[in-house]
């Protein structure tokens, strides 16, 4: 398992940079989330030292008024690190977009409630990477993850956050998916008549 780790994680890093990472820049975000591959937020930072911009698609839940992410690969990870050194934050959601100040959370209880919020949303595929930990105490669960931090995003101008139809529980995401299935059917259909039509011999 070891092994296959540092692969997985390069192929996520490809993934993020050259698909997710632009989708959501461009605001597709809605037609990326769903209940099989999770809902995506786009985080972004300031490198601690470059003072560029950083951006990181992250799996996430609204909940108290709140966004919450995870750091999946634990303190390490270049985007927790950014924001441990500067927390002013942009976050990009599948319908809009906030700026926000971030802060690890500290508390154990705290923790456990945000961090089980999150596996629920990240999905079938990101609950099968993780793994099945529905039936774990709270003890072993703390003791077995409590290294990853949960982070909790305010918005810096006051606003409550409420979960809206394409975040983690709503259903946003079916229409969407299916309104652009019926485009492309449309689109294909269309294309479909001019080849027919092209290739019918003419008298």
């Amino acid at each position: 398992m070891t092994r296959l780790l540092r692969p997985v994680q390069r192929g996520f890093l490809i993934l993020n940079g050259r698909f997710m990472a632009p989708a959501l820049r461009l605001g597709l975000g809605r037609l990326i989330g769903n209940p099989f591959t999770g809902h995506i937020l786009l985080l972004r930072t300031r490198g601690r030292k470059t003072g560029l911009l950083r951006e990181a698609p992250l799996g996430y839940v609204l909940r108290d008024g709140a966004a919450w992410v995870v750091a999946g690969y634990g303190e390490p990870t270049p985007w927790y690190r950014n924001l441990v050194a500067d927390p002013d934050v942009e976050v990009i959601l599948p319908d809009r977009r906030f700026h926000g100040r971030a802060e690890p959370v500290t508390d154990d209880a705290e923790w456990l409630v945000a961090y089980r919020a999150l596996l629920g949303s990240f999905g079938v595929i990101g609950r099968g990477v993780v793994g099945d930990v529905s039936k774990l105490g709270d003890a072993e669960l703390l003791a077995r993850h409590r290294a990853l931090p949960v982070i909790r995003i305010r918005p810096t101008d006051g606003t409550v956050l409420e979960p809206g139809p394409f975040d983690p529980g709503g259903l946003g995401w079916l229409w969407a998916n299916l309104a652009a299935l019926a485009a492309a059917a449309v689109v294909w259909r269309t294309l479909s008549g001019r080849r027919r039509r092209s290739a019918t011999p003419r008298r």
